[in-house]
């Protein structure tokens, strides 16, 4: 540990544990309070502060009753409405972080199949460092077109930077642009060796994109104002792994989806998928992946949970029972 971070961590140490003031805090390191508040960033942006509440409202809590009671799932959590932001990706990475972080200390060798999201991002930044060095983390999908940190690259290796384990990316882009290109990637060794990884996951943490005007994929450029308005011509209102899904969780037959370069739904069937999202904007597209069956446990926000809650329609096929053994 370098001088920068001892500090960074007595600083932290004290403002948290002894509740001492910035200013009590500068008095006994010697340094400024300008140099304690960025001591103290940059303990929480190492990871090195975690924090717990104990309990939650009750408004999240019968939420997360109907949630599991409608779509059979083994875990839900509902994160607390964000008033400043109708998009709480901080406040569902720390969730999700706490999921993983209980995951990563059970026993025995793992492997966790990534996807991308800025939701997936931020858990990351909010992970703190857990010694799990016999953990494997493998994409389950290509990478975006330009550099993000919701990129699956970076998560998956930001992972493995926390976590002391090895990380494992598929090589190739999110979507071929031809379906003679993506046969021509599947043939590579390099992506048959990530993608039979893939399919050892015993966990897998997706994020779920949506199909609105300010849809993450067209931003970003995965897809062309074409792809996004034939998908949506179709009835797409999401995805999941880079399949796209109808209101009703079935997979939308388009070219789009047949160009993907990731795992297929099928692959998901009998593990462990724990899905993170939310935003109300996204409340049709977190009721399709439901809808799938695919998803196991879900952690989303209190103001998509309501949304969710507000709309009516039919009840997803039953989730399949128990989870797959992996090899």
């Amino acid at each position: 540990m370098d001088d920068q971070v001892s500090l960074a961590t007595r600083a932290a140490w004290l403002s948290y544990v002894r509740r001492l003031t910035q200013g009590e805090i500068a008095d006994r390191l010697g340094v400024s309070r300008v140099k304690v508040h960025r001591l103290i960033s940059l303990a929480e942006e190492l990871g090195l502060v975690s924090v717990h509440i104990a309990g939650r409202p009750a408004e999240c809590l019968k939420l997360e009753d109907g949630l599991i009671d409608r779509y059979s799932l083994g875990f839900c959590r509902v994160v607390p409405a964000i008033d400043e932001e109708d998009q709480p990706f901080e406040a569902l990475g720390a969730e999700g972080a706490a999921y993983l972080s209980r995951y990563l200390e059970t026993a025995g060798d793992k492997v966790i199949g990534v996807s991308h999201g800025r939701t997936l991002a931020a858990l990351v930044n909010r992970l703190p460092r857990v010694a799990a060095p016999e953990t494997k983390f493998v994409s389950l999908m290509g990478s975006l077109t330009r550099k993000s940190a919701a990129n699956p690259f970076d998560v998956v290796q930001r992972l493995a930077d926390k976590t002391g384990g090895e990380g494992y990316f598929m090589p190739v882009p999110m979507a071929a642009d031809s379906l003679g290109d993506k046969a021509v990637m599947l043939s590579q060794k390099s992506v048959q060796a990530v993608l039979a990884l893939a399919h050892r996951a015993t966990l897998c943490l997706v994020g779920i994109g949506e199909l609105g005007p300010q849809a993450h994929m067209l931003q970003t450029g995965v897809l062309t104002r074409e792809e996004y308005d034939d998908l949506r011509a179709k009835g797409a209102v999401g995805d999941l792994v880079a399949q796209f899904l109808d209101a009703e969780g079935r997979h939308v037959a388009s070219e789009v989806n047949d160009r993907a370069l990731s795992v297929g739904l099928d692959d998901l069937k009998g593990r462990r998928v724990v899905a993170i999202a939310g935003g109300a904007i996204k409340a049709d597209a977190i009721t399709a992946a439901l809808m799938s069956g695919m998803v196991t446990d879900l952690i989303i926000d209190e103001s998509a949970a309501v949304a969710m809650a507000a709309r009516r329609g039919a009840r997803p096929p039953p989730r399949r029972q128990g989870l797959r053994e992996t090899s």
